[in-house]
């Protein structure tokens, strides 16, 4: 006999380990898929929680048995999607709380999309007063919402300028053009 051994080939599709690089493939298919999944959520902006939900030790309760309100609530909110948005919705509700009584009396959250916060204001020099917060404002409302949520806050003055007081404007004219040609 010779001592000349045969190269090892992989094991074929009837050993056993086959089966282990099966299951390995598809667990790594399986996590890119999660992956794509997790980021198409994110571009529609339905971020998926960060860290999972906690069961409570002990036996496991039936959908049909009652359940603390608050409990129902947070449960429906998280099985829906709609955390981030009423947690935004919470951030709107407070308004004076977060920014301070003087800047809420002069201005207002709008709309916030794609981590941008749109701020009204009720005059340009309080819109320039929030341009100049911006980076505070970004700040203090992802201590509230988390890190990250905010990345930039777009401001808006008023947007008709102020109306001219008294008699001096004839019905009809055109404004300044048609006073001298």
């Amino acid at each position: 006999m010779s001592d000349e051994r045969q190269p090892e080939s992989g094991p074929t599709p009837s050993e056993p380990g086959s089966a282990k690089s099966a299951a390995a493939k598809g667990a790594a298919l399986a996590r890119e898929k999660l992956a794509q999944a997790k980021a198409d959520a994110a571009r529609r902006g339905q971020l998926p929680r960060r860290e999972p939900r906690r069961r409570a030790a002990g036996p496991r309760r039936n959908f049909s048995d009652p359940q603390l309100f608050g409990r129902a609530i947070a449960d429906l909110l998280a099985d829906r999607g709609w955390e981030q948005p009423v947690a935004v919705g919470g951030v709107f509700g407070r308004w004076h709380e977060i920014v301070g009584s003087d800047l809420a009396a002069h201005t207002r959250p709008e709309t916030f999309a794609d981590g941008e916060v749109l701020v009204v204001a009720d005059s340009t020099a309080w819109a320039t007063q929030v341009r100049l917060l911006a980076r505070t404002l970004v700040r203090r409302l992802n201590e509230e919402l988390g890190d990250g949520t905010v990345q930039r806050v777009k401001v808006r003055g008023p947007q008709n300028g102020p109306r001219p007081s008294g008699g001096l404007r004839v019905t009809g004219s055109r404004g300044p053009g048609d006073t001298y040609g």
